[in-house]
């Protein structure tokens, strides 16, 4: 799939001249076939290539992009390829709606995460120390390259990552995915391809129906973002290090169970099965805060993007397969299930 990427840009007519952006441990992997495949259809190259990790969405390493681009010379009919898994897309992207006012850009997503979720949808940007992705565009990319045989280099965590946003696909929009998954799972973790290219393209359709209802993000797109109010302040207050995003969000994931089923009546047999399959997929269900940290947990939720008049709103479950967005919770039962979130036999003042 990745040799048909000159193909596919030619057919696009975009410029002559492109920069592939990638991070440290993607580029050596498939840099050099992205290159080739781009100069074989006659497009000139410039590789950058940025930290890897979620430290690197940030606005000093947007400034040296900007650098590189303007050294290598790009114009307004050039264009990028963001060659690598979210945190690539969303910088590159960035970079690319803000350059000269907005250069065209290509997503070849490398991970699970970026291929069922953060490629499709058009969302770019970099965070703050106060927030994640609090600087940021609606930009979509002129196309989407997803290639399966990219996923076989994938380290284990950062696949068992990836599920936590096809799990959530299950949750908000699709109960018979849900289903699915929680059948197939081994299958899955082994990364059989024919379950996997199944399951990538359902997700695929899924978000791209709800970006289709409103690509701004102002009202049924917020659906999106189950789990995400509590997983993006736990990432934050952890300085984008201790957790990868879809550890975070499976732990926000467990907190928006235990809240539907106390606010929507989401059933405590559906909450339990969520849970349940967030861990046998590996992923964190737990998280040990001690008071200061909670604290500061609920502070870093009112610096979301989805506040509302002070207001932290939230997406809620029903039921599996169906969630409302806008959700007021109270601040009583919030903290609540913060506290809830420990694990059984931790110890009570134990660090993140």
């Amino acid at each position: 799939m990745l040799a048909r990427l000159g193909q596919a840009c030619a057919a696009l007519k975009l410029g002559g001249r492109c920069a592939i952006v990638s991070d440290r441990h993607v580029m050596p992997l498939y840099g050099a076939a992205a290159e080739e495949a781009l100069r074989g259809s006659g497009f000139d190259c410039e590789r950058i290539t940025v930290p890897a990790g979620e430290t690197a969405k940030s606005l000093k390493t947007i400034q040296a992009g900007y650098g590189r681009l303007a050294g290598a010379r790009l114009e307004r009919k050039s264009f990028i390829v963001a060659l690598g898994g979210g945190v690539v897309g969303d910088m590159a992207g960035f970079l690319a709606a803000t350059y000269l006012r907005g250069l065209p850009f290509v997503q070849v997503p490398t991970t699970l995460l970026a291929q069922v979720d953060s490629s499709v949808g058009g969302k770019v940007g970099v965070n703050l120390k106060a927030g994640k992705n609090l600087v940021g565009a609606f930009y979509q990319p002129r196309l989407v390259l997803c290639d399966l045989d990219a996923l076989r280099t994938l380290p284990e965590r950062e696949f068992r990552a990836g599920l936590a946003e096809v799990i959530k696909y299950g949750i908000i929009y699709d109960a018979r995915l849900f289903r699915r998954l929680e059948r197939e799972l081994p299958r899955l973790l082994e990364r059989d391809p024919r379950v996997l290219a199944a399951v990538i393209a359902r997700c695929c359709e899924i978000k791209a129906e709800v970006v289709r209802q409103d690509e701004t993000e102002s009202g049924p797109r917020a659906i999106l973002n189950f789990g995400h109010t509590i997983g993006h302040a736990l990432e934050a207050i952890s300085s984008y290090g201790k957790y990868l995003h879809g550890e975070a969000i499976s732990i926000g994931q467990v907190a928006a169970a235990r809240l539907s089923a106390q606010l929507l009546g989401l059933p405590e047999i559906e909450a339990a099965r969520i849970e349940t399959l967030l861990a046998r997929a590996g992923l964190p269900t737990t998280v040990n805060l001690n008071h200061p940290q909670r604290g500061a947990l609920l502070a870093a939720m009112k610096l979301d993007k989805k506040v509302s008049a002070g207001e932290v709103k939230f997406v809620l479950a029903r039921r599996l397969g169906h969630v409302d967005y806008g959700c007021r919770v109270p601040q009583v039962l919030l903290e609540e299930v913060v506290g809830s979130l420990a694990a059984p036999d931790s110890r009570p003042h134990s660090a993140a």
